[in-house]
Parts: C-alpha cells; structure tokens; sequence
C-alpha cells in the first residue's frame, strides 16, 4: 500500500510542487491538502493520512499547536514538519511537538522524500547536518557529570529510552520488546520522572549526551 500523506501549507503553489514531486513516487499517494492549521487538525482527523506534511507558518493555529492537535486527536498520523527556519530551537520545538522529521523549504527534495519514508515506518528522521548541529551541541555543554542520572534507570527502562531516542512510537517499542502499549507508557513516564525530563526532545538529547544513540552522521 502507498503512504497516504496530507499537505498542509498555506501557499496553494508549494503544496501543488510537493504534491506533484510526491505523486511521481511509486510508493506514495496525496491524499489531501489544507491550508490552515484548522483544515489540517480536520482533513488529519477524517483522512488519517500515514504521514502530514506540515508548514510550521499558517495562518489561524500555528504549525505547532496544529501538529500537537493532530498528536492528540489523530496519534497515529505522523508529522514532518516543513519550515523555512533553520534555527536549531525550531527544530527542538517541533520535535517536542511530536514531529518525526524537521525539513527545510530549500533542502534536497530527497530529503523530504526520505523524512517521509520514514515518518510512515515510524522512525525518526535527521539530515546529516541536524546530526552534526545536534552532536556540536551537547559537546559543547562540556562532559557528562561523573555520576549520570542514567544509572538510576533499570535495564529494561534503558531499553525503551534508547528506542525512543531512535524515534521508535509507543506501538512500535511495544512490539520489539513484546510489552503492552501501556507498559511502555509506564515506563517512559517512569523514566521521565527520574530524570527530571519532560517531553520527547529532552529525552532524545538525554540520550545523546549519555551515548546511548549514535548521533554521529553518516559518511557523506
């Protein structure tokens, strides 16, 4: 089956050029187009597209209240946000949206190609240059404290920390560990209140600080 995915952004020539460089993929299919936050909380709602493209710059409820609406009422549908801001803090706050890639209007269009690839398989999505800005930034925050919060955590809570990290959903952790969907989601709030995180942005650096991923790029 192709990955149904929803456009939304508020110029009707972007989505028109999105949607005619998707579409030429064999694997994927549009199935919808809004151009207000508002029309895309509705169309995610009663499409419920594998995948929404959303521009984080819209007219009425912002690009981000949109894609925490969508989280909530629609879980299901992940989000790659489209933005032309490159400053990292957009890129956090998206991600603690509940984004599973960040996009820049100039990128590659392979890129957006791949983000929403894997967005539809439920893994996160990270361009060799968010990795390296990422990885520089928590090198800069100097060493990791000689006693890591981190050893506070059990094995197993280790584990489901690390596939959040890696951009895993609830659903999809459940089934590599064999786990119901509620013990997952007790552990990740277990884990959170150890560490005195909140939300899944502050858990991801966590676990690039402790190197519990591997945050390094791939060689171009």
């Amino acid at each position: 089956m192709p990955i149904r995915v929803l456009i939304a952004d508020d110029h009707r020539i972007v989505r028109a050029g999105i949607r005619a460089f998707l579409e030429n993929k064999d694997d994927v299919t549009v199935v919808g187009e809004a151009g207000t936050g508002e029309e895309a909380i509705a169309l995610a709602g009663i499409l419920r597209p594998d995948v929404a493209v959303m521009d984080l710059n819209m007219p009425g409820i912002g690009g981000l209240a949109a894609i925490r609406r969508i989280k909530e009422e629609a879980g299901e549908v992940h989000v790659v946000a489209l933005t032309m801001h490159a400053d990292q803090r957009f890129f956090l706050e998206a991600l603690a949206a509940g984004a599973e890639a960040y996009i820049l209007k100039g990128a590659d269009p392979a890129q957006l190609l791949a983000a929403v690839r894997a967005a539809a398989a439920g893994t996160a999505y990270l361009t060799p240059e968010q990795a390296k800005r990422m990885l520089a930034e928590y090198r800069r925050a100097g060493e990791r404290e000689a006693d890591p919060p981190g050893g506070a955590l059990s094995a197993r809570e280790r584990e489901v920390l690390t596939l959040i990290a890696e951009g895993l959903t609830g659903k999809a952790i459940a089934e590599q560990l064999g786990l119901s969907p509620n013990t997952v989601e007790r552990h990740r709030t277990n884990i959170m209140n150890k560490l005195g995180l909140h939300n899944r942005a502050e858990l991801v650096r966590f676990a690039i600080r402790e190197r519990m991923i591997d945050s390094d790029p791939p060689a171009s």
